[in-house]
């Protein structure tokens, strides 16, 4: 078993609830993601993406001052240090859903996890170099 604490990015930036979307779309820009967790005392909140800050903002008519907490996702999901990355994979797969912050069992953000980081992994294992063409599928992995 390989735990995510392996594969996952280290303090990933986060937001404040009182943060502003602008901040918001800022650090998405500096940091080329589309999605940054929201921590309250680096307990994980939520997660705001650029379609929270499009969609729930900007074309709701709410100014770049606005904050964060007008507009983010809550209830997202999450995953432990210590899961398995491969139920992670599993789990990323069934939701459509490309990151998953990671806490440890106090909720506290410790790290985010990609379908980037798992298939890096997962052609590791195999002993393949990333992103090297699969025979068996014709596609990239």
């Amino acid at each position: 078993m390989v735990a995510v604490s392996e594969v996952m990015t280290r303090d990933p930036v986060k937001l404040a609830p009182a943060d502003s979307m602008q901040r918001a779309a800022e650090l998405m820009h500096a940091f080329d993601v589309g999605a940054i967790p929201v921590c309250d005392s680096n307990v994980l909140i939520g997660m705001v993406t650029d379609r929270d800050v499009l969609f729930r903002g900007v074309s709701q008519g709410k100014s770049a001052h606005t904050v964060v907490s007008e507009v983010y996702t809550r209830n997202v999901k999450r995953c432990y240090e210590y899961d398995d990355v491969e139920a992670v994979r599993e789990t990323m797969q069934a939701e459509q859903i490309s990151r998953v912050p990671v806490v440890n069992g106090d909720q506290e953000l410790v790290g985010i996890v990609s379908l980037g980081d798992l298939v890096t992994q997962a052609d590791n294992d195999a002993g393949e170099a990333p992103g090297q063409m699969s025979a068996a599928s014709g596609r990239a992995r």
